[in-house]
């Protein structure tokens, strides 16, 4: 069906809504329209072309800034389209549409005894949200990120007029723009992806407390035999205690070493259910932004540090509370007040670990409130050009928006981030200038040679796109 022919057709319904990601940062006035099948969705990317206003695709709204809103234009909330369309247990595959989310994949796969091999910290992100974002895990040292594990994509784009079927043989510039790409290669509409064996809905985990920034490097710096292993760092400790940690690694642990087995049984069953289970709590729409401050933060940081074990060794954890410890506590962004919050996530190339410690000296000699921070280790690097993971380290640091001096730190940051070859994780940004990026991300040419390919008009922008000019290279 030709781009004219789906142009004669009525516009796809619009509803008028104010967009923000979970940082809750910006929003953004937008059209959304809601495709039911991917004919609706090269409608709505045909219209946009003649409106001459743009379009970008939204799942679940897990990015913390500006990537799925698009101020003044359309965005396609792409939700509606969540069936996983089969499994396929003998070959370990999985085909879904666009809008399941990864707790779906995870309770229909937990039944053939298989389930995703990487899952970001929510698991509220859509398939799309995945691919476009190329989230990584607690084992990415291991296994990668999610790109690594996808077969083929259902692309709409603006030059294609209809839908694709792109894979690394097929189209292997598209495809791996595609992986981290933000949306900005096309609307998404489903994916075949590589599955890995469940042997139980239990993980084994190795806990370690550390004193300091220092010994918590030298503990993460050693080899690393366990599939999955992340760091909590306590960054608002004073002097030396400053990046204490409780780290956390963890293997899977086979059916027959559960704890107990009726109890293991009848946890196996549950399974599914925990994945699909509301929060236990929800914060309420106006908290008293009072109530989350240094001074509170840094006692709860002591008491939870307090409260770990020194050294525990395979003690039986469920799989869900250990990937997904925040999803208990529903719209818990919410604690950050009307200002928002911004997740700044960097990598810094291994090798670079003087960077490394003058990044946390910044943050501590800048008085950088930073109230939760997760650090672990990345292994290699996929072949999106935007693409986050490095082979090296990563921080996650979770700080208020409204917070003094803290534009003027995170800009300070950037510059040594860029500097030592490391970047920062597009899906939380917020804020950063197109210089900054332009200096992390030294394959961006081979991005836009891809979209001025399959989108020559840039029918496809976001808020973030058009911040970071991604959407509109020159030729």
């Amino acid at each position: 069906m030709s781009v004219t022919e789906l142009r004669s057709r009525p516009a796809l319904g619009a509803t008028q809504r104010s967009l923000s990601g979970w940082g809750r940062t910006a929003s953004s006035s937008c059209r959304v329209q809601t495709p039911a099948d991917e004919e609706q969705v090269l409608n709505a990317l045909a219209e946009a072309e003649r409106a001459g206003t743009g379009v970008i695709a939204r799942g679940a709204g897990c990015s913390y800034g500006d990537a799925a809103q698009n101020q003044g234009g359309a965005v396609l909330d792409m939700t509606a389209q969540r069936r996983v369309e089969w499994i396929d247990p003998e070959q370990r595959l999985v085909s879904a549409q666009a809008g399941a989310t990864i707790a779906e994949l995870m309770a229909r796969l937990a039944a053939h005894g298989l389930t995703l091999p990487v899952v970001p910290g929510t698991r509220h992100v859509t398939l799309a949200g995945a691919i476009a974002s190329d989230i990584h895990g607690k084992n990415h040292h291991r296994d990668g990120a999610f790109a690594a594990h996808v077969r083929s994509i259902s692309l709409c784009t603006p030059a294609g007029g209809c839908a694709l079927q792109v894979t690394p043989e097929s189209d292997p510039d598209l495809f791996h723009a595609t992986l981290g790409g933000m949306g900005l290669t096309g609307v998404i509409t489903g994916a075949t992806l590589s599955a890995t064996p469940l042997p139980s809905p239990w993980v084994a985990v190795d806990v370690d407390r550390t004193d300091g920034l220092v010994q918590t490097l030298e503990l993460l710096g050693g080899p690393e035999h366990h599939r999955y292993s992340v760091a909590w760092l306590d960054m608002l400790a004073p002097g030396p205690r400053m990046g204490r940690a409780v780290i956390s690694r963890a293997d899977p642990l086979p059916a027959e070493q559960a704890p107990g087995p009726c109890r293991a049984t009848r946890r196996a069953q549950a399974y599914p259910g925990t994945l699909s289970r509301g929060p236990l709590l929800d914060v309420p729409r106006v908290f008293p932004s009072a109530l989350l401050r240094p001074a509170s933060v840094r006692a709860f940081n002591a008491l939870n540090w307090r409260a770990s074990p020194r050294r525990q060794r395979e003690h039986p954890q469920a799989l869900a509370p250990y990937f997904f410890p925040l999803d208990v506590l529903g719209r818990w962004n919410r604690m950050y007040g009307a200002a928002g919050l911004i997740q700044y996530q960097f990598v810094i190339p291994s090798g670079q670990e003087d960077a490394l410690q003058r990044s946390f000296e910044l943050m501590r000699s800048r008085r950088l409130p930073v109230y939760l921070a997760v650090f672990k280790r990345f292994g290699d690097a996929s072949r999106g050009p935007l693409s986050f993971p490095l082979h090296g380290w990563t921080l996650a640091a979770d700080v208020p928006a409204g917070a003094p001096g803290v534009a003027q730190t995170l800009a300070e940051l950037d510059e040594l981030v860029a500097g030592c070859g490391g970047r920062v994780y597009l899906s939380k940004d917020s804020r950063m200038r197109p210089e900054a990026v332009r200096a992390m991300y030294p394959e961006l040419e081979r991005f836009y040679a891809v979209r001025r390919r399959v989108d020559p008009e840039g029918v496809l922008r976001s808020d973030l796109a058009a911040r970071l000019r991604l959407c509109g290279a020159p030729a």
